[in-house]
């Protein structure tokens, strides 16, 4: 389920009102300020059960449903920096604590130029979401869900080359969180890669649901991210 189906699943609910109680509801709605956590959902779930439309099992019930196959949503709540940066690198550590945030410490020649640390491989960590492109509102209510045949589009931005040995790519989606893991000459190589900024040192690569089937090749489980990151610098090391 959905926002949409859930939208949907409630206006069905709402149309069993009786038609004052669907005056008052839609003049409400109409007027209705929303602010985090307070939304125009859950003002609907609040009046159908305040007028026993649902039982509060009911509304149990839907929202474990909801919550079972939306289970990443809240990400798509977060300040794009703070996704970006702040969660990516805190996920990747949390997955395995190998990864470490960098210092002087660690790396001699460490000057803020990577992201995380692992056995002398240099780490940065790119996240984006999946959202629906031609949908307007809040990231929330253009969220998708995995191999959705919907338009999307997760731009990996300030990519600086040469300066990390190996690239993660994190992509969220609802119900899912898909990693690739490219090494510093893959993403020179890479069809995709395109300057930022014109005349700029930082590059992007765009996984749409048009080409992210090309990127099948570097898709790595949460598990094997560590191990893959080492695969991928020894076969740069052997192929020079």
């Amino acid at each position: 389920m959905d926002l949409q189906q859930l939208k949907s699943h409630l206006d069905n609910l709402a149309d069993s009102l009786g038609a004052e109680d669907k005056r008052v509801l839609a003049a409400r709605l109409q007027s209705l300020a929303s602010v985090f956590p307070f939304n125009e959902y859950e003002y609907m779930l609040t009046f159908l059960v305040d007028r026993r439309l649902i039982q509060f099992d009911d509304y149990e019930k839907l929202r474990s449903n909801y919550v079972g196959q939306n289970r990443f949503l809240d990400l798509f709540g977060l300040a794009p920096r703070i996704f970006g940066q702040v969660w990516g690198e805190a996920h990747l550590r949390d997955l395995d604590i190998r990864f470490k945030k960098p210092s002087r410490l660690l790396d001699p020649s460490y000057e803020g130029q990577y992201d995380l640390f692992f056995e002398g491989i240099c780490v940065e960590v790119k996240a984006a979401r999946a959202i629906n492109t031609k949908r307007r509102g809040d990231l929330a209510s253009k969220a998708l869900r995995f191999g959705t045949s919907e338009p999307f589009w997760m731009n990996f931005q300030q990519l600086k080359l040469d300066v990390c040995n190996v690239f993660v790519f994190i992509g969220v989606w609802v119900d899912r969180i898909q990693y690739w893991v490219l090494s510093n000459e893959e993403i020179k190589a890479n069809r995709y890669l395109s300057h930022q900024h014109r005349g700029g040192i930082e590059y992007q690569i765009g996984i749409t649901n048009r080409n992210i089937a090309e990127f099948r090749e570097y898709e790595t489980d949460a598990s094997r991210l560590a191990e893959t990151a080492l695969a991928k610098v020894a076969d740069s090391e052997g192929a020079h």
